[in-house]
């Protein structure tokens, strides 16, 4: 990273040696990339229920042209926007750039951060950002600079993170302030303002991240259209097809990562579920690409947030993928509608319905489908049984230490798979309880549970070639038959 660099400056904040802050995952993105991005968490704040200040670097004025008339838009939803760029002929001049809420900083060729891309969104009741700086010519190595445009890379990561995005917009002041100290100082009253607002409610996650999707799912059908148009090789392209995707699955983690923070008492249920369903997967023998599917729709379980969300799949919205025989005979569960969001994902439906069918019971009596025995997704039973055993435990040393009696963990755990075993052949599948118990003794013996959160800026690796295939098609002919 460069000397100097709002990207330097946050990461060297969050080094292993600095009490209270969590090394930051940064990941490679390709300019096609973080256009859709930007566009999607921009045009949030058009539908935003409060004004936020936004503060953003364009590399040179030109980029900013390519995007006032947008900027215009923004401007007027917005408490005030800070452009900081190179200048270029007419980049100070265009109307957008003399709105009295929009401020120009021009940097000079030498500084840091002309060499950056960023967007930082704070309003009281939303938070976003996109902080990243492109590749030096060494870092490109020995192919050099990309001849085409939307080929050119960057490093950094984005984040939902209110505190992060805070951080990092009081390092852009602290930049800011050597070129404008005015400006810092408005800037710096503005930004304290929105940390002491308490709003009465935020604003719903699940759309943003539904739209961000969207954008990422539309960079992915413009892409293949530019393929097309100038006959390129498909082969030669499927990097930044890639980069769209794992961003799609990065959106989805990042949110459910969120849903986990908001939760006190269980704020590592999701890494916890994943790795308790992974591990009852291995004593199955379970494939290492179903482990893999596991692992994911366990660090996903947790998406209601997501209910809210109007997507493609929202009323309305439906036919535009009127053709896509997967998406429309997919299993229809109402009372899942965050497990529908994850369709919009070719690559994540079997995630989505294993997700949808946590709650069936062995016995048939459960929801949505009433899907009985065998006809449940093996996946959703063992995810099911992971969610609730995780939880039970939770919950048991939580009520312990509040009644100042605090039980051990493994006492926890084992009331938690006692309360499992009573619901054996009803709501359990038999043979997963008996996995599970076997599971347990090994942690009253000493074994250790592996939990780890993923690096989200890495989120391609949890996609397989085998997502979308056997639990999707057996679920939904289960489902055909009632």
């Amino acid at each position: 990273m460069l000397e100097g660099s709002i990207l330097q400056a946050l990461g060297a904040s969050h080094q292993r040696n600095h009490p209270g802050k969590r090394p930051l995952n940064f990941g490679v993105y390709y300019k096609n990339t973080l256009v859709a991005l930007c566009h999607a968490l921009e045009d949030c704040i058009l539908t935003s229920s409060s004004e936020p200040v936004v503060v953003t670097a364009f590399q040179r004025g030109k980029w900013y042209l390519q995007e006032a008339d947008r900027y215009a838009d923004l401007a007027d939803r917005s408490q005030q926007i800070v452009i900081m760029a190179s200048p270029d002929a007419g980049f100070t001049e265009h109307p957008t750039s003399q709105k009295a809420n929009v401020e120009i900083v021009s940097l000079e060729p030498s500084d840091p951060v002309s060499q950056e891309w960023h967007l930082m969104i704070l309003a009281p009741t939303y938070a976003a950002m996109v902080l990243c700086q492109e590749l030096s010519d060494a870092d490109y190595g020995a192919q050099g600079r990309p001849t085409q445009d939307l080929e050119r890379k960057f490093y950094g990561f984005w984040t939902f993170e209110a505190n992060l995005v805070q951080e990092t917009i009081e390092l852009s002041i602290d930049h800011i302030q050597r070129y404008n100290p005015t400006l810092a100082a408005k800037l710096t009253a503005q930004v304290n303002a929105i940390a002491a607002a308490q709003p009465e409610k935020r604003d719903e996650l699940g759309p943003i991240v539904a739209r961000v999707v969207d954008y990422l799912q539309e960079g992915q059908a413009t892409l293949s259209e530019y393929s097309k148009s100038y006959d390129a090789d498909a082969l030669h392209h499927a990097p930044l097809d890639h980069n769209l995707v794992s961003n799609e699955v990065q959106a989805f983690l990042r949110m459910a990562q969120l849903t986990d923070q908001a939760d006190a008492q269980n704020s590592t249920a999701a890494a916890e579920v994943a790795a308790l369903a992974e591990a009852i997967g291995q004593l199955l023998d379970l494939p290492v690409w179903q482990l893999h599917r596991l692992k994911l729709a366990g660090l996903l379980h947790r998406l209601s947030p997501l209910q809210a969300a109007e997507t493609v799949l929202s009323p309305g919205n439906f036919g535009r993928y009127a053709d896509d025989d997967a998406l429309t005979t997919a299993p229809s569960c109402p009372l899942v509608p965050g497990a529908q969001v994850l369709r919009t994902m070719p690559r994540l439906r079997a995630i989505a319905t294993i997700i949808t069918h946590l709650t069936e019971y062995w016995n048939g009596a459960g929801q949505p489908a009433g899907l009985a025995g065998d006809e449940i997704p093996l996946e959703s039973r063992i995810l099911g049984l992971a969610a609730e055993f995780q939880q039970r435990v939770v919950e048991l040393r939580t009520a312990s230490t509040d009644a100042h009696a605090s039980l051990s963990q493994e006492e926890c755990m084992a009331k938690a798979l006692t309360e499992c075993q009573q619901q054996q052949g009803d709501r359990w599948d038999p043979k997963l309880v008996d996995t599970l118990a076997l599971l347990v003794s090994g942690f009253q013996q000493g074994l250790n549970l592996s939990v780890s959160v993923p690096k989200i800026s890495a989120g391609l690796w949890l996609i397989d070639s085998h997502y979308a295939d056997d639990v999707f098609q057996a679920a939904s002919e289960a489902e055909s038959r009632r």
